[in-house]
């Protein structure tokens, strides 16, 4: 899905950032451009960001 419609971001797009080491926002805004423009993708990228970094956690909990 489309999270950024200015710059054509995608959620997977920010899960690969995510997988690359981004871990903000801000890391996205200077990597990707995202909020860049109209600013209206920031929550949602937010959303997705959370949702990735909780996956994250629960597999290396599940690791252990």
């Amino acid at each position: 899905m489309y999270v950024c419609i200015c710059h054509g971001i995608t959620d997977s797009q920010i899960r690969q950032g995510v997988q690359q080491g981004m871990q903000h926002v801000r890391d996205l805004y200077q990597q990707m451009s995202l909020g860049s423009q109209c600013g209206k993708c920031v929550c949602t990228a937010k959303q997705v960001l959370s949702h990735c970094q909780s996956e994250a956690v629960t597999t290396l909990y599940h690791q252990a």
